[in-house]
């Protein structure tokens, strides 16, 4: 059991009370050390060695041309009673405990006034001579010099910044933490439970999380399974509607193309709702320049000859990717530009160097698509650009979305200035790149 608070608030509380604390502690110290101790030492000394120096001298034996001189040499002042008044005595306080301590080093009673501002200035009045008033300059620290009031800021400015330094980054580290891991679960990623460190009011916000990110994974497993159930239990009577069209008599051979076209669909969405339920989270990642996959597809597309692809690649960077997702995303945007777009495509890309990513885009030269549609085109089983004749399920996009979100990046769809649509996604860079040789 401890007693220290665990919230946020009376953790605040306790450090500012301990820093006021530490700063009254060394106000304390600070002035009584340099500024009282060293200056009630100096001048009561000052002033008892000027004034026994003046008792050995007998004042009253004193020129008034020799009392000039002294004063040119010393700065001490001689004056009457009247003199003195005329000459500031009046403004000047009674302190009682230096003149105590003067008397004690003197072995005699003397009267001391101090008059403070401008002109520091101790006024004594000796026993021995009581019509006479003494003026004695002091001088105090050089302006040229680093006064201990100035380290007694520094020092208290210091401390108040290392403790809120301190406070802040004990505060942060931990939300760190739970921000680096809810970027991951946005990216369909699931880290291993936080440690609870931190407030109470942080502890409850991690908890939560942990829960959630639990929550979502078993979810996220459940459909897994539940779309895999639903594939095998597909797949088992689209096999047996196979073996049975092939017993179809030959004059109803057109039945039996039917058929068979059509469980070709079937299978081909069911294995898209596998792949969107997948995400092919198992894979690896590998450093690969994006470029070589795009030639590597292109290559593999020049069997088709009604389909024309041109390139206009730029110098990247290599990047952290899976392989086979990214060709994944690809294959379906390049898919996607002929089915709907046209039979000639473009497909470039570009090293954002200010924006530290790599874009990559693959341009039609069809009509486009209505702005107001772009949004829906990544929703799952939403088909949103209805006039370019979409068919299938409607996950390819949804699937495309989320591989390039698992990669950190974003999909970026717009109409080009010149006609076609632009279908491509950003990556963004981990590391500062360097030449490649």
């Amino acid at each position: 059991m401890t007693f220290f608070p665990k919230s946020t608030f009376s953790q605040t509380v306790i450090l500012i009370g301990l820093l006021l604390l530490v700063n009254q502690v060394v106000s304390y110290v600070s002035i009584a050390h340099y500024f009282i101790s060293p200056s009630y030492t100096q001048i009561n000394t000052l002033v008892a060695n000027q004034v026994s120096t003046l008792f050995l001298s007998e004042v009253d034996t004193l020129s008034a041309s020799e009392k000039r001189q002294l004063q040119d040499l010393t700065g001490i002042t001689f004056h009457n009673q009247t003199s003195a008044m005329h000459a500031g005595l009046s403004n000047a306080t009674y302190y009682d405990f230096m003149a105590k301590s003067v008397s004690e080093q003197l072995g005699a009673e003397t009267e001391i006034r101090i008059k403070t501002g401008k002109d520091y200035i101790v006024w004594i009045r000796p026993q021995k001579y009581p019509n006479i008033w003494l003026s004695i300059p002091l001088v105090g620290i050089g302006e040229d010099e680093l006064s201990p009031l100035t380290m007694y800021f520094i020092v208290i400015g210091g401390l108040s910044v290392l403790g809120g330094w301190l406070f802040v980054r004990r505060l942060n580290r931990p939300l760190q933490a739970l921000q680096q891991a809810a970027k991951q679960v946005g990216r369909g990623q699931y880290p291993e439970p936080l440690p609870l460190k931190g407030s109470t009011e942080i502890i409850s916000v991690i908890s939560a999380f942990n829960r959630m990110s639990l929550n979502i994974r078993q979810l996220e497993s459940d459909r897994v399974l539940m779309t895999a159930g639903i594939s095998h239990d597909l797949r088992t009577p689209l096999t047996r509607i196979r073996l049975a069209s092939e017993m179809l008599p030959e004059e109803q051979d057109w039945v039996k193309q039917g058929i068979e076209h059509d469980i070709e669909d079937m299978n081909e969405i069911i294995n898209q709702f596998i792949d969107y339920a997948r995400q092919d989270q198992q894979e690896s990642f590998e450093m690969k320049d994006i470029n070589e996959l795009i030639k590597e597809l292109v290559l593999a597309r020049r069997i088709e000859d009604t389909h024309q692809i041109s390139l206009k690649l730029q110098e990247l960077p290599f990047l952290k990717l899976r392989i086979v997702g990214i060709k994944r995303v690809l294959e379906n945007l390049i898919e996607n530009a002929f089915r709907y777009g046209s039979q000639n495509i473009e497909i470039m890309t570009q090293y954002k160097i200010k924006e530290e990513c790599v874009f990559c885009g693959v341009r039609d030269f069809g009509q486009g698509i209505e702005d107001t549609q772009i949004s829906k085109l990544f929703n799952p089983f939403a088909q949103g650009d209805r006039a370019r004749g979409s068919q299938g399920s409607g996950l390819g996009l949804a699937i495309t979305k989320r591989i390039i979100e698992s990669h950190g990046g974003e999909m970026l769809f717009y109409n080009h200035p010149d006609g076609g649509l632009v279908a491509g996604f950003n990556l963004r860079l981990h590391y500062k790149p360097t030449k490649k040789k």
